[in-house]
Parts: structure tokens; sequence; C-alpha cells
């Protein structure tokens, strides 16, 4: 009897955890002249806590919503990062996790604070070994048109090296004090001046404005040497992740839409700081819409539910 109860506590367990993979969540509405892409990181769980749940998730709406791209905005590897392109936490981080068939689309990445503990370069080399991988710098840039014609500058940076705490740490990030932060804000400027596209996006990892627990150095490093380009080049929305949760937060007197995305695995809690327009402690990724009209952002929690929406109209 004992053993009876046993069964059917696992198969109970195997059914539970089963729907709880199989969850599809209700489609944000966008146009038909759109082009979609999603916005996911903090992945690197080996598979534990939410990430199986959000990465079938991911799945299901790529296959629903023609997703062209995935902007992977780092951390795909907790906690120490890779060492080559040949460590197996390519497979249980990322290959073996995010394996559905409208997942084999480009995720162009860029480097968190976790990548920086590892070989950074074998974040880059990794972009001749798979197919969908798409990482040719530390930093670069790319243009995404709507079937409207409308046309979007995407802006992937990296940003450990724009914060002191980790460039001057060479023993815990030893790459990061190699990279010329100088250089970057430079090259940053360089794009966002001659970028003449209807919309602006920048990509990265280390938020300018966020509720966390985090050492504020970090914000302040960020509202110091960033926040300023994106405020004198009129962009759009500035995404990030690193802080395990979402927030939709404008400053005062900004114009600038900065969107912290949650973690793709593990969520932390969060409260509403000033200029706060929306916060939530889900885990989850971001869908984002592109037309002539607007550029629009859905949060999908790991319930699959569209939990907050923002339209960018101009």
């Amino acid at each position: 009897m004992k053993k009876l109860f046993l069964v059917l506590l696992v198969a109970i367990g195997t059914i539970t955890g089963c729907m709880e993979n199989n969850r599809q969540p209700v489609l944000p509405e966008v146009s038909d002249s759109s082009i979609n892409f999603i916005v996911a990181n903090d992945l690197g769980r080996n598979g534990y806590y939410e990430q199986k749940t959000v990465a079938h998730l991911m799945g299901y709406v790529a296959e629903n919503m023609d997703i062209e791209m995935v902007a992977a905005a780092g951390d795909i590897h907790h906690f120490g990062g890779v060492a080559s392109v040949s460590d197996p936490l390519w497979m249980t981080n990322y290959e073996l996790i995010y394996d559905h068939p409208d997942l084999m689309i480009d995720w162009n990445a860029i480097c968190g604070n976790h990548e920086y503990r590892g070989n950074t370069q074998a974040m880059l080399d990794y972009s001749t070994i798979s197919r969908r991988w798409q990482m040719p710098a530390k930093y670069y840039t790319k243009v995404i048109t709507s079937y409207d014609g409308a046309t979007c500058r995407l802006v992937f940076i990296d940003t450990a090296p724009l914060i002191d705490k980790y460039r001057k740490d060479s023993i815990t990030y030893p790459d990061a004090c190699k990279e010329d932060a100088s250089a970057q804000l430079r090259w940053i400027d360089s794009v966002l001046v001659h970028a003449a596209e209807k919309w602006k996006i920048v990509i990265g990892h280390h938020p300018a404005y966020a509720d966390t627990k985090k050492n504020e150095d970090e914000r302040r490093d960020m509202q110091q040497r960033l926040a300023p380009l994106l405020e004198k080049h009129g962009v759009d929305v500035y995404f990030c992740g690193h802080i395990h949760n979402f927030q939709h937060i404008r400053p005062a007197s900004s114009k600038v839409n900065y969107v912290v995305n949650s973690s793709g695995s593990l969520a932390r809690k969060v409260s509403a700081i000033d200029g706060t327009i929306f916060c939530s402690s889900d885990a989850g990724f971001t869908v984002c819409s592109v037309d002539n009209q607007s550029f629009k952002f859905f949060f999908i929690n790991h319930k699959g539910e569209t939990i907050y929406s923002y339209a960018v109209v101009k």
C-alpha cells in the first residue's frame, strides 16, 4: 500500500510538472505589419527555478507571434561564466533548455557581470559554433525593419566595463579591466548621433535606474556615463536586466523609458521608487513589437500572463 501511495505521488508530481511546463500564454496583440522580438536575460540556472517553464513559454510565443530574434541581455551563464566554447554550460544553460524549433533564430547576445567572471572571449567565439548565437563584438549595433517600413536601431552595449566595481576588480572580473570604457562611450555616442532610424533602442545588462539592494555605485556610474548619452540622442527605450524583476521607470524630466527585464529563471522582490511606472517580482521575459505607429513592449511572466504593456508613440 505504501509503495502504491509513493507511485501515485510520483505520478501526480510528474503530471503537475508537465502541466507547469505546458502553460500557454494569451498572446499580446500586435499589428500584422510589426516585427517582433524577445528580450531575455539572467537565464543560466541549468534549468532550475523557472528557467524551463520560461523557456517553454518563449518557444510558444516565438511559434505563434513570428518572433524574429532574441536579444539576450547578459548573464546567460551563472555563476562563473564559461571557460571556453566547449564548456558544458553551453549545453545545460542554453542549447538543451531553449530547444523549441522556433527559438532556432538569431540570439543577439551581450555579456553580463557573470560572464565577466569567466572567459568573455568564449562568448564571442561561440558565434562560430552555434548558428543562432550572434555576438560579433562586445558591443555592436543592428537595424531591423518592420513590414510597413519602420526602421529600428538596436544598440547592444557592454556595461560591466562602464562600472568601476568590475573594472577595478581584476581578480573576480579579470576581463573587465582590459576593456576601454571611454572608447565604448565614444562609440555609443557616434552610433546614436548618426542614427536616422525612427526607433532607437539600447540594450545593456546593468540598469541606470532601478530598485535593488545591489551596490548603489553601479547605478551611479551608469547614470553619470551612459544616461546622458541616452537623453542627448533621444533614445526611446533602454532595456537591461541584472536585477531579476520587471521595472519600467521614467525619471522626472526624462523622455527615456528605462526598462528592467526580469530574470528568465530566478526572480527577486521589488518596490516602486521615484519614477516607477510599473514593477513586478515575477520571473519572465519581454516581447517587443515595432511598426511605423509605435514601439510596444509586453512583460510576460512565468505563468504566461501579460502583466504589463506599454506603447511608445511618435
